[in-house]
């Protein structure tokens, strides 16, 4: 690899996924890491007993079987963490902040690991060394003297282990505060409030092992291919055994269309691939819960239709009579939704609709599985209840082989929420902490991701600490949430590696270099284990394979426990005796977390151990005690009102997504493979008529402008115009360089999660209108 990227340029994919392009690009990144045999046998061992668990997506596994648990993406997460290169005293010294803001997201990550604790000096625009105690009496002294904890703003990254978590959800709520903006807030928050209010948990109800049932496999707004690539083996399985794989998807990703497995020399030798899907579906953006309400429509018609004809029934009566709740207002509002509305809304015609219907109706046990795409719009609550509504009108919750899969991102980002790591927290878990600690727990909700900035710009809250992660470029309307850190009095960074937070300074900053997830974690009683929770509700334990780059690296725990004790002494715990044990912190886990008896020795069993989840297992914690039918209106448009007030016309719809050289907002290269993009970033996908009816040239420079009613200008410039095979009307391009298009204000309803999937855009050409072939 090398920091001076090939020529740009655009040139459509052949190949299958993974396969040989995936072992050319692990292999690339393998031997960039400068210790290429070490993190081969750190890499051997992800995914597996007595290994760590991947730093990448929580996608989780099959039983350990000793066979490679890694995929592509999994590699680069590895190489790109486990690298020989610094970024220490000597490199700031080196760079001022200024100097370093010049540089691109993928430059500043690649110089390597951070090693030392540092400080922001303002007058020589440097950061300098600073002692861990001095960091942590410095952030106390911060804390101390705010008017109320809750000016305060305690952000958490996914990757952060059930350990780091807990200590840091127990930590701020003795010091008096709820805040906890989290990248949850920007992802699958969706998917925890629909769920909670239907089937009263805000997880996913299936196993690994239910796809190997499952008779058919619904894949909504998801590209696993980038983002879960280990999900591609469990689709192809099932296509080979003859269930349905049934996509929707906009995009024709090549993650969603065929895959050639590497652990299969045969097909690697002759080149071969295997079908992902056996229907494949694109609705309009935002358009899946017309299309999910259209399939559900066919249902009823047929079950009125069978109960006509005395045939056997389309509905699982005694599932509904026994388990819902809301059954005829749900049936109502099927038959007064009219069949234009729908078929405008999806884009999809009704011989489509039905086609996805029949599948739907042969199978016998459904899995849906969804992400960003469905998670990222303005109505995402109301779409994830309208699936659920179809899972349950044929019974397709708690039994194997069925059932709703939200998959997650971050690889410990459920985990996080299991925790504590909640604004709103439920109150059994206020309870069980007030009565183990001894201490009067704050009630009040805290801040979510979009209420924490707008509450740093407001000057509301003036103290940031993020326990990982890049918030700077992760959350939207990047320029005012720049703007929002920087008037903060401290702004804190826990972090493996440099990246744009760390220049997005408060009047003083800090970066407190921790372990990742491949380093050794060594402390007082020996190596620790941390544990991690996948999609599947699978607990695992992981062990770090690699020598820390530096002594002066904490992990994640320690820092949290070295700022707790400066900031509340030896209360409400003592914060290093936690540190000398993690088994400490489980213990103190399986006293207030329910489902974590015994965590410590459930921990020993190969593969960990399952989170009981009680949906599954058809118990309902609703306030009705029962599944609910929840009816919502098909939405009036995909954008707010203050997209149709600002007086323009959108010409496109807009969706953000990641490059297959990416995970969330770490850029490892200037490549998408999958997509044909070679060597940039600063590039959009548009349906070539749309391009030319909108009077450009593929290959020309634009500037891209997002219609919002309330005076602000949001331009992202100079981006390449890519005709690419994508439903006309809709366009594509990568984040972060597209966040400052999304409105703070642009958010879902009753969840606050980014519209970054329906963003009503312009077009105007670049002052710089170079075409690029």
């Amino acid at each position: 690899m090398s920091l001076q990227p090939e020529k740009p340029r655009f040139r459509p994919y052949t190949g299958a996924a993974a396969g040989w392009g995936a072992l050319r690009s692990v292999t690339r990144f393998w031997l960039d890491s400068k210790q290429p045999l070490k993190n081969l046998r750190a890499l051997l061992k992800t995914n597996q007993n007595g290994g760590f668990d991947c730093p990448g997506c929580a996608w989780g596994d099959s039983p350990q079987d000793g066979t490679v648990k890694f995929c592509e993406n999994g590699a680069k997460a590895v190489n790109w963490e486990a690298t020989t290169r610094r970024v220490d005293a000597a490199f700031f010294a080196r760079y001022s902040v200024s100097q370093l803001r010049e540089q691109s997201d993928y430059w500043l990550e690649y110089q390597g690991r951070l090693t030392e604790p540092m400080r922001y000096d303002p007058a020589s625009d440097h950061y300098q060394p600073i002692s861990w105690n001095a960091a942590f009496a410095l952030i106390a002294e911060h804390l101390h003297a705010l008017d109320s904890p809750d000016q305060a703003e305690f952000y958490t990254s996914g990757r952060a282990s059930n350990e780091a978590a807990f200590l840091y959800q127990l930590f701020v709520r003795a010091y008096g505060s709820n805040n906890f903006p989290d990248c949850s807030n920007m992802c699958h928050e969706a998917s925890g409030v629909a769920l909670g209010q239907s089937i009263g948990v805000g997880k996913g109800s299936v196993t690994f092992e239910d796809f190997a049932l499952a008779d058919a496999i619904f894949v909504l707004g998801q590209n696993p291919g980038t983002n879960h690539p280990r999900m591609l083996e469990p689709l192809r399985e099932a296509v080979a055994r003859g269930a349905q794989v049934v996509c929707f998807n906009p995009l024709k990703e090549r993650g969603l269309e065929r895959f050639q497995h590497p652990q299969h020399p045969m097909e690697m030798l002759i080149n071969g691939s295997a079908p992902l899907n056996t229907a494949f579906f694109r609705p309009a953006l935002g358009g899946d819960m017309a299309a999910i309400r259209g399939i559900a429509k066919f249902l009823l018609f047929w079950e009125r239709e069978a109960q006509a004809q005395g045939e056997s029934p389309v509905f699982d009566h005694a599932f509904i009579e026994q388990h819902t709740h809301g059954i005829d207002a749900y049936l109502a509002t099927l038959d007064a939704t009219n069949w234009e509305d729908i078929e405008q809304q999806s884009d999809l015609d009704l011989a489509e609709l039905e086609q996805a219907a029949r599948l739907y109706r042969n199978a016998e046990r459904v899995i849906v599985c969804w992400a960003m795409g469905i998670t990222q719009h303005r109505h995402s609550v109301a779409t994830i209840q309208e699936i659920t509504n179809l899972q349950l009108l044929r019974g397709n919750l708690g039994k194997p082989g069925a059932g709703l899969c939200p998959v997650r991102g971050h690889s410990n980002v459920q985990g996080d929420r299991t925790m504590g790591i909640n604004e709103r927290p439920p109150a059994a878990l206020l309870d069980a902490l007030q009565e183990r600690f001894g201490f009067a727990v704050p009630r009040q909700p805290g801040h979510n991701v979009v209420e924490a900035i707008e509450a740093m710009l407001t000057g509301r809250s003036k103290v940031f600490v993020a326990l990982g992660g890049n918030f700077a470029q992760a959350t939207p309307d990047s320029t005012r949430t720049h703007r929002a850190l920087e008037q903060c009095s401290l702004t804190v960074q826990i972090s493996t590696k440099l990246n744009r937070s760390h220049l997005t300074v408060g009047h003083d900053a800090l970066i407190l270099p921790c372990l990742g997830r491949t380093d050794i974690d060594r402390q007082a009683s020996g190596p620790q284990a941390i544990t991690v929770e996948d999609s599947f509700s699978m607990i695992h334990a992981s062990h770090g394979q690699l020598e820390p780059l530096s002594p002066r690296m904490r992990s994640e725990p320690s820092i949290i426990a070295g700022i707790a004790q400066a900031t509340l002494g030896r209360q409400p715990v003592d914060w290093a005796a936690l540190i000398e044990d993690y088994s400490r912190i489980r213990q103190l886990i399986a006293e207030t977390i329910p489902g974590f008896d015994d965590f410590n020795e459930r921990l020993q069993a190969p593969g960990g151990f399952h989170l009981d989840n009680p949906a599954a297992a058809r118990c309902w914690n609703t306030a009705s005690e029962r599944a609910n039918f929840i009816v919502n209106p098909l939405p009036d448009s995909v954008f707010d009102q203050a997209v149709r007030n600002s007086g323009e016309l959108p010409e496109l719809i807009l969706q953000t997504l990641r490059s297959h050289d990416q995970y969330n907002t770490t850029i490892y290269g200037l490549d998408d493979r999958y997509r044909g993009v070679r060597g940039q970033r600063r590039v959009i996908f548009v349906n070539a008529a749309d391009i030319r009816r909108l009077g450009f040239e593929a290959g020309q420079k634009v500037d891209i402008r997002s219609l919002w009613n309330d005076g602000i200008e949001r331009k992202v410039e100079g981006f390449t115009l890519l005709a690419f095979d994508i439903p006309p009307g809709q366009a594509a391009a990568y984040y972060p360089e597209t966040n400052p298009l999304v409105p703070l204000a642009s958010h879902g309803l009753g969840s606050y999660t980014p519209t970054s999937k329906s963003i009503a855009i312009r077009l105007q050409a670049a002052r710089t209108d170079t075409l690029i072939r």
